[in-house]
């Protein structure tokens, strides 16, 4: 043994050191997590942002309606392949390494992402410009199906009981970042750019920029994730069969969590941003800083939550979020129509700051929901279920809202929705074992 390892600094005892490595490698598992999750959501949001752009390029209709709403079809596509990529790279995450695998979906998004801001439009090309947007977005749905369950459950497995949301809250915390990051090269694009060259070629540079940042990300993620704890024997004998008979209970309350996490969550990192574009008529550029400033500030915000989930219990903080999107949706959406873009972005950070406790509690309770040999793979099919069911279609069926009823409150009733069936699943949840907090 050496010295480093029974003495770290003057009058510490070694028993001290010993007690301090837990909270240590599950502060590196947070690090590699978020920074992971930061870059995913910057990559996959990027296509949100800049939906308006897309549309009449991939999508020419004489119709605009028609574009954005083919486009966002293209968005919510992606959310089909988070299942497959969830299930595929779960069972290898189960059987063979947690950490490769979170390093293979980095790439993956990375990768398809620069191709996205390389690809020749449809005035180029044809139809085959619209058919490989559909491919890479697929792509990027079958990387981030497996990122958020890999991540949470790699950070999960990493801290101690006590400490579980506190690092846990590091993942949920990189992806509205990413989010904010992608709205701010967005509005900085569109402000360094005239309409003509934002419409032409400005739209590309966001995606562009994927690339570095995934080389970086990659460099990290590479590193710390070589300490994820090994995979048990039994483990690597897992199936798909095996891990829905034995967790179809708890797959189907984290599906139902996971639909009022990203229901609600890309109701505001998705929608509102063309929400208040195209239906209420605020300027792009400005629309786009105050998404950024909105979803920065949530995402700073994650960090003191996930220190009340471990006092006060995820449950709690999750059901306090959730009832909290149900006292203020209806008045934020009035306040966003007044016409003043100060005011709205006031009333989208007062919704959105409930997010900051529900999206703490989705990434740090999910993987609890199951034991370890298939704890990767069934927190990727609940998670996804509810993502698929909830999160990608949101955009749409906010649009589609709109038009039925044209009233631009009607958006509302989804997210207020998707709140009551969060905390039915939450009660179910309380109700229920933990498995991944018995310290296994």
């Amino acid at each position: 043994m050496s010295a480093e390892s029974t003495v770290s600094e003057p009058g510490r005892p070694a028993a001290a050191n010993a007690a301090s490595q837990p909270m240590q490698r599950a502060r590196r598992a947070a690090i590699a997590g978020g920074v992971g999750t930061f870059v995913e959501g910057y990559d996959f949001s990027s296509y949100g942002y800049l939906s308006v752009f897309i549309a009449p390029l991939f999508f020419p209709n004489h119709d605009p309606v028609v574009s954005l709403l083919l486009t966002l079809v293209v968005f919510a596509t992606a959310y089909v392949a988070r299942p497959l990529g969830g299930i595929a790279f779960g069972l290898l995450g189960d059987r063979v390494d947690r950490g490769k695998v979170l390093v293979a979906t980095i790439l993956c998004m990375g990768v398809s992402t620069t191709l996205l801001g390389l690809l020749p439009a449809n005035s180029t090309i044809g139809i085959t410009a619209t058919v490989l947007l559909i491919v890479l977005r697929l792509v990027q749905g079958f990387s981030v199906g497996a990122e958020v369950a890999g991540a949470a459950t790699f950070v999960s497995e990493a801290a101690p009981d006590e400490a579980k949301s506190r690092f846990g809250a590091f993942n949920p915390a990189g992806a509205p970042l990413g989010f904010g990051v992608a709205a701010a090269v967005a509005g900085l694009v569109s402000l360094l750019t005239t309409a003509a060259q934002m419409a032409e070629w400005g739209w590309r540079i966001p995606f562009l920029l994927a690339f570095p940042l995934t080389l970086v990300s990659f460099a990290i993620r590479r590193r710390i994730t070589a300490e994820a704890h090994p995979v048990e024997q039994a483990a690597k004998r897992t199936s798909l069969l095996d891990v829905v008979r034995l967790g179809w209970l708890p797959i189907l309350k984290g599906a139902g969590l996971s639909a009022a996490v990203n229901g609600t969550a890309y109701f505001g990192l998705t929608y509102v941003s063309i929400h208040l574009i195209q239906r209420l008529g605020y300027p792009k550029t400005g629309v786009y800083w105050v998404t950024t400033a909105v979803v920065v500030l949530t995402a700073l915000l994650m960090i003191p939550a996930g220190r009340l989930g471990d006092r006060w219990g995820l449950p709690r903080l999750g059901a306090i979020g959730l009832a909290g999107y149900l006292v203020v949706t209806w008045a934020g959406m009035w306040l966003m129509g007044q016409g003043n873009l100060a005011l709205a972005g006031l009333a989208f950070l007062v919704i959105m700051s409930n997010s900051a406790l529900l999206q703490v509690t989705g990434y740090s309770l999910s993987p609890e929901l199951y034991p370890r040999p298939i704890r990767f793979t069934a927190t990727s099919l609940g998670w996804n279920i509810g993502v698929v069911v909830a999160g990608g279609t949101a955009p749409v069926i906010c649009v589609w809202l709109v038009e039925a009823t044209g009233s631009t409150l009607a958006p509302a009733f989804f997210v207020m929705s998707a709140a009551v069936v969060g905390l039915v699943a939450l009660a179910a949840i309380a109700a229920g074992p933990r498995p991944g907090r018995t310290g296994d």
